[in-house]
């Protein structure tokens, strides 16, 4: 006979010449899986292992040994010329690859991944782009097991002309084993199955029986794609097996086994292969998240619960009663009562419900019907934490330092380190004081990542302090943002050049006024001062030629934010000072003439930009550049020349008064006396009511202005008594829009004046009107009754608060 004898056992391992290869299908993120390929590798001992994966990440596999690398963690394949077109191969502790990876490792082993290679997955997606074939975005991409599939192996996004039809493995079987919910039958069949001795191959025989059933009845399930997916592994194993005589594994979704296992031609396999788009593709490993390897994320890898999962894995014994005890844990540190008694009475109840359903042990279902009934006394709140923490989590995974990245990837690294914000999956706020130089420098680095599209972290309201020397930030890291900084590594290897080139470019391509002037403001506050001359070149060009006053008065006040920030920043702002002072120059001399003739729309739209100009010239004060004068004076008069025209439309000229009675320009009595004419019979009553809006609306502070002058109150009672019945219904909506926007309190008190009647008190100011809070004068005695209170909240004695009054006093 001559040959080597191959044995039965040999054959079965992938041993001998003319062996077939071990085939172990699995469903991506199993735990069950995973411990099943475990000991199936262990029984086997192949020579290699092959690996559902792109086959350009090989060189990337050792550093799945680093001590640094931290699960979960995803191959990330992106376009070199196109770094926002990429792809994601996530894999957590639990995946079946991440552990036929970690076993090859560990014993010497080589592993290959075998999937088609990403550069043409990714110019595959390219093309669908370009034709406008609808289906998921690059960043929808999963894993090459089948982007976002629920079953245990499928192909990516459907190719232009493929069947609309896309069937899910597990949800055919689970329906034809009687379940209802293929995640409980997996746990049944699967991750409740324990792996018994010298039967490490049979779970395998049986997946692969199972899905050749389906492809036999489905044919490729809808997922044409695979079918050029699966030829081109068939050809890696056909190499492989040529290459190590004496074993080879494949380990991959177990929809592809049967495939895998076809006698296909080498010829026919390369024909399918033929002509396939290519791109450029550079590969890394990035950080991951439970968080997205679940579908509740809207981005999925076909499992509702990795934290739960998680579990399992690691917990092989006794696992409900360690759930159950990390359970307890959470609720406890959310201040809840949770005792030892009620962790034994959950494991107790989660066991008799799994034997009441008929289920070899407590699943997720159990167990959390348990949870709820037991520890959270029947309500869902606490459950819905137990769900986010535990059962899905925020597992974010770490990447060794030495694996790829683009300079851009590392000077962000860099940074992070020396500024210690650690990225991390759970979001949470950062409170920064910009006097302190590390704030500041964090606050920058924040900016700049905003700046370059990298929005690691967004602007919130600060709480307890309105200064501009504060700020507040939410974090939150997601997997994405390592392709945003891939993409933004074009604009340069540091952050502080990418920002600044990306920001130049934003200026020059800016199409509107107010895009350029918030840019601006955005370089100050990133503190890019390479970029401000460019910006502010292309601000003075663009107000220059921008005739609109509407767009003048928008951009005005962030120019004014601007220079507040360059105060706080240390940042030379005179360039800016002096642009906002000549764009102010132009809102004065264009205002009068663009407010005539308005509709009711396009004036209260104007009554904002008068608001916003009023804002920011109080703010850029008297003198902020040379040459331009007592910019607030020469707004003053413009205010006056809008209140005295009567064809400015009501609500602004009504606007302009109030904005003059607040500063001071204006004496109580000559408001009243041009309330007074606008409210008189020959003013229609549309055009009156407009006015009033003008005057006392818009969250100015109105409400509170007619509390206390009566005369002004009494006026508007008048006036709206005298309105006739035909022009009332007019009038009303403008009013119900004025006086809705007040607080409950002084609509209250608005209206207790009126029903008594004007003039009946003397004023909301006089004494004896029987309003709480109002007299004619101060009252010490009231107001000496709140020194004990102060005294106790502050932990002062009388003496420091006397010495504190009389200091405000002097």
């Amino acid at each position: 006979m001559g040959g080597k004898q191959v044995t039965a056992a040999e054959s079965a391992a992938g041993r001998g010449p003319g062996a077939v290869p071990v085939l172990l299908g699995v469903r991506h993120h199993g735990p069950g899986s995973a411990r099943a390929v475990r000991a199936a590798l262990e029984e086997a001992r192949p020579e290699v292992v092959l690996i559902e994966g792109p086959p350009e990440a090989d060189a990337l596999i050792p550093l799945a040994a680093d001590e640094e690398m931290r699960p979960p963690v995803a191959l990330l394949a992106h376009a070199v010329d196109e770094p926002g077109r990429s792809a994601f191969w996530p894999l957590a502790e639990f995946s079946p690859e991440w552990v036929a990876l970690r076993w090859s490792l560990e014993r010497g082993v080589p592993a290959r991944f075998i999937d088609l290679p990403a550069t043409h997955t990714l110019a595959w997606g390219r093309q669908e782009d370009e034709a406008g074939v609808e289906g998921e975005s690059p960043l929808d991409a999963e894993s090459a097991d089948g982007e976002g599939d629920n079953g245990p192996g499928s192909g990516p996004d459907t190719a232009p002309g493929s069947a609309d039809v896309r069937i899910d493995p597990l949800g055919v079987l689970a329906e034809a084993a009687g379940y209802d919910d293929p995640e409980r039958w997996w746990e049944d069949v699967v991750e409740h199955r324990g792996v018994g001795e010298g039967d490490a191959l049979a779970p395998f025989t049986a997946l692969e029986e199972a899905m050749g059933a389906l492809r036999e009845t489905y044919g490729s399930g809808g997922h044409n794609r695979d079918l050029v997916r699966e030829a081109y592994m068939r050809l890696q194993v056909r190499a492989a097996q040529r290459e190590f005589e004496d074993g080879v594994a494949v380990v991959c979704g177990a929809w592809h086994v049967p495939a895998l296992r076809q006698k296909a031609t080498v010829a026919a396999d390369k024909a399918l292969l033929k002509g396939l788009p290519k791109v450029k593709t550079d590969m890394t490993w990035v950080p991951w998240t439970h968080r997205r390897l679940s579908r509740t994320s809207g981005y999925g890898a076909g499992i509702d619960s990795p934290g739960w999962y998680g579990h399992l894995f690691s917990a092989p014994d006794r696992p409900v009663e360690r759930w159950m005890t990390k359970v307890a844990g959470l609720l406890r540190d959310e201040d809840r009562i949770v005792s030892s008694a009620h962790v034994i009475e959950a494991v107790r109840l989660a066991e008799t419900l799994a034997a009441m359903r008929g289920r070899p042990l407590p699943g997720l279902r159990e167990t959390t019907d348990a949870v709820r009934a037991v520890m959270c006394e029947g309500s869902d709140v606490p459950l819905a934490l137990v769900r986010d923490r535990l059962v899905v989590g925020d597992v974010l995974g770490e990447v060794p330092s030495t694996a790829p990245a683009v300079p851009l990837q590392r000077d962000l690294a860099r940074l992070q380190r020396r500024l210690r914000l650690k990225p991390e999956a759970l979001e949470r706020e950062l409170e920064l004081d910009l006097r302190k130089e590390t704030d500041s420098a964090r606050s920058r680095l924040l900016h700049r990542l905003r700046l370059l599209g990298v929005a690691w972290g967004e602007p919130a309201a600060s709480r307890g302090s309105t200064g501009t020397f504060r700020e507040t930030w939410r974090l939150r890291w997601e997997p994405e943002l390592s392709v945003r900084v891939a993409e933004a590594g074009v604009w340069g290897t540091t952050v502080l050049s990418a920002a600044t080139a990306k920001a130049e470019a934003d200026a020059v391509a800016a199409e509107g006024l107010a895009d350029v002037t918030a840019l601006a403001e955005r370089c100050l506050l990133a503190e890019l001062p390479d970029a401000l001359p460019t910006v502010m070149r292309v601000l003075a060009d663009r107000a220059a030629l921008d005739t609109d006053v509407g767009h003048l008065a928008q951009a005005l006040p962030a120019l004014v934010r601007s220079l507040r920030y360059g105060d706080v920043r240390g940042t030379d702002t005179q360039a800016l000072g002096e642009v906002a002072a000549g764009l102010a120059e132009r809102v004065f001399v264009g205002l009068p003439p663009a407010c005539a003739a308005l509709d009711a729309d396009a004036a209260e739209e104007m009554r904002r930009h008068v608001d916003a100009v009023h804002g920011a010239v109080a703010l850029l004060g008297d003198a902020p550049a040379a040459g331009h004068g007592h910019l607030r004076a020469r707004w003053q008069s413009v205010l006056r020349v809008l209140a005295g025209r009567d064809t400015v439309p009501g609500v602004i000229r009504g606007r302009a008064v109030r904005l003059l009675l607040d500063d001071g320009e204006l004496a109580q009595d000559e408001a009243a006396r041009l309330m007074g004419l606008v409210l008189s019979p020959g003013t229609p009553p549309a055009d009156a009511a407009a006015w009033i809006e003008g005057f006392v609306g818009g969250g100015s502070g109105g409400g509170m202005l007619l509390v206390h002058d009566e005369r002004l109150l009494g006026l508007v009672d008048a006036w709206l008594t005298g309105v006739p019945a035909e022009g009332f219904t007019d009038v009303l909506p403008l009013l119900r829009r004025t006086f809705s926007a007040y607080e409950p309190g002084i609509r209250r008190t608005l209206g207790e004046l009126v029903r008594r009647g004007p003039g009946a008190g003397g004023g909301a100011a006089a004494a004896g009107t029987g309003i709480p809070g109002f007299a004619a004068e101060p009252d010490a005695a009231r107001a000496d009754a709140v020194l004990p209170v102060v005294r106790l909240l502050l932990g002062l004695d009388e003496e420091d608060i006397e010495k504190d009054l009389t200091g405000v006093a002097g």
